[in-house]
Formats: C-alpha cells, sequence, structure tokens
C-alpha cells in the first residue's frame, strides 16, 4: 500500500496517509496564490479514512472559499506552512498540499481550475483539462 506524509516546513506538523489520492487539481485562484506565495495551489484530495494519523501543533484559519463554502486550512503555527485543509462541500475528503509531500514522483494534476486568475504566461498542457472556474 501506498503511504504518503505531508510535512511543514519546519518539521513541527506531519499528516500520515495511506493509500493514493483520489484527485489532483490545480487552482489558479487568488486566495490559492496567496496562501502558497506561488502562481498556483497544487492539490491532492484523500479519501478523510486514509489518514492514519497526525503529529504536532496546528492552528486553523477559515475563509471562505471562491464557491462560497468555508475552507478550513490546517498550518504549522511555528513555521506558517499550511499542510491540509477541509472543504464541507466534500466532508469525505482531505486536501492536502501536494508541497507538503515533497514527493517529486507524485501524480500530476488530471484538472487545473479558476484559471480565469492563471498566469497568462504560465502553461500547462492542453490535454488537462482547464475551467474558468470550479470545475463542479
Amino acid at each position: 500500500m501506498t503511504t504518503h506524509e505531508a510535512v511543514c516546513a519546519c518539521g513541527g506538523l506531519r499528516l500520515h496517509l495511506n493509500g493514493a489520492a483520489r484527485l489532483v487539481s490545480s487552482c489558479h485562484c487568488l486566495a490559492c496564490q496567496r496562501r502558497t506565495g506561488a502562481l498556483f495551489g497544487s492539490n491532492a484530495f484523500f479519501p478523510r479514512d486514509q489518514i492514519v494519523s497526525r503529529v504536532g501543533e496546528e492552528r486553523t484559519f477559515q475563509r471562505q472559499g471562491e464557491s462560497g463554502g468555508i475552507l478550513t486550512f490546517h498550518f504549522c503555527p511555528t513555521c506558517g506552512s499550511t499542510v491540509y485543509w477541509d472543504n464541507p462541500r466534500v466532508p469525505d475528503l482531505v486536501c492536502v498540499a501536494v508541497g507538503a509531500l515533497a514527493d517529486p514522483s507524485f501524480p500530476p494534476p488530471i484538472r487545473t481550475i479558476w484559471t480565469v486568475a492563471k498566469h497568462e504566461w504560465l502553461s500547462f498542457p492542453p490535454e488537462i483539462p482547464h475551467y474558468p472556474g470550479n470545475a463542479g
């Protein structure tokens, strides 16, 4: 069975998961750009029952997502890295920051969303579906 460990920058917050992600997606919304400090967020959605353990202290931050739901972000209080978040629209899934997995062999996104805010010079392969808003 595949195992994954998502870790913050200082190593203080860890999330252990078993199994494969159900979905890997990239998001270009301005909130994801601000959350990551990058041009887009890379997100892996895992079934919640695949969480094996959470280790370390965490804090939460809530904001309204582009789709209207309240998202709860779990981050390390020492380094500030977001490791994972919850979306009430998909309560059976937990979303993990692909960067926190730090695994170069992790699967690529199968779609990219909120491209209305995508930097024009950034290109994604045409075979990956592009959505100007939420993919639904």
